[in-house]
């Protein structure tokens, strides 16, 4: 069984990634469609100790950040101007490793705070007796937070077209997943919503925390910030296996029960795409099934048919 291919939405395209490979694909001012295509050198590829449960998670989570961080500037650049390419058609510039750095600590950062540690000292805060009823509330705090948050920036219209990315590449998966043709038209028919999708992930990860956090009991406030930070990797372990099998089960009633409201929670950042937008999910989808020897819906039908 092949493995399972991955996405994000960028500014005016797509990003598609498989084990090997990520390709990004970004509609430029002119109507042309880019692409950037670039290896995957993974740390869960060197050594059988770096594939053990949760540990996985943690490596996968740091690599899509980092590929998306530079999908994000591939895509940036492209979309800004015309000029600023090399010769091949690739942008000009890229984030260097200190850029990179630099991301990851702002946009960490920023989610540790809003995310994490806002919650805990809200509900330290608030006059709650017994840890089992200080971690529910603070859950739900933390859920609301979350929920809020996307319902907030899905007003923005701005961001609308970055939907309308993310939920063409969703369309693209679920066709290529579905054996069907990756033709505009034939992937428009298929859903916006994937089992995989980072938004379920994040959703699972706030309430995976609930039962972690019960852990801790609850401490004195400083305290109280550390373990929210300090068990993050655990957590986000602990919610990439439950995305990793609900991706092997995509269709078993019960499980998808289960991860409705992740499901749910979709549609604050999907929106229905254009056929343009969906060719250019195609575009990336198809170089990153070149790159790692695999056939298109179309072509397994020719070899069949042969």
């Amino acid at each position: 069984m092949n493995a399972p291919i991955g996405g994000q939405a960028v500014l005016e395209g797509v990003m598609m990634r498989g084990p090997s490979a990520w390709s990004v694909a970004v509609r430029k001012p002119d109507g042309e469609i880019a692409e950037v295509n670039r290896p995957v050198v993974s740390l869960l590829a060197r050594h059988r100790v770096f594939r053990l449960p949760i540990l996985r998670g943690v490596i996968a989570l740091g690599e899509s950040l980092a590929i998306g961080f530079r999908a994000l500037a591939v895509s940036a650049n492209y979309a800004a101007a015309q000029d600023g390419e090399e010769e091949g058609g690739e942008p000009s510039t890229e984030l260097s490793r200190a850029q990179l750095l630099f991301a990851f600590a702002v946009a960490i950062g920023f989610a540790v705070l809003l995310f994490k540690v806002s919650p805990a000292l809200i509900s330290n805060w608030l006059p709650i007796e017994g840890t089992t009823w200080f971690v529910i509330v603070e859950g739900v705090i933390r859920v609301g937070i979350f929920v809020a948050y996307l319902a907030l920036i899905s007003l923005w219209p701005d961001l609308r077209r970055v939907f309308e990315y993310h939920a063409a590449e969703h369309k693209a998966i679920n066709a290529y997943e579905a054996g069907d043709e990756l033709e505009p038209d034939v992937v428009q028919r298929h859903s916006l919503i994937h089992v995989r999708c980072g938004t379920s992930f994040l959703l699972y990860v706030m309430v995976i925390a609930i039962f972690v956090f019960a852990l801790f009991g609850r401490p004195e406030w400083y305290w109280l910030i550390l373990t929210r930070i300090a068990a993050l990797p655990l957590i986000a372990g602990l919610a990439y296996e439950v995305i990793r099998f609900a991706g092997r089960h995509p269709h078993n009633p019960v499980l998808r029960a289960v991860l409705a409201p992740g499901l749910l929670l979709q549609r604050l950042t999907t929106r229905q795409p254009t056929l343009d937008q969906i060719e250019v999910s195609i575009r990336a989808l198809r170089e990153v099934l070149h790159l790692e020897g695999r056939m298109t819906p179309q072509e397994r039908k020719v070899e069949v048919m042969a």
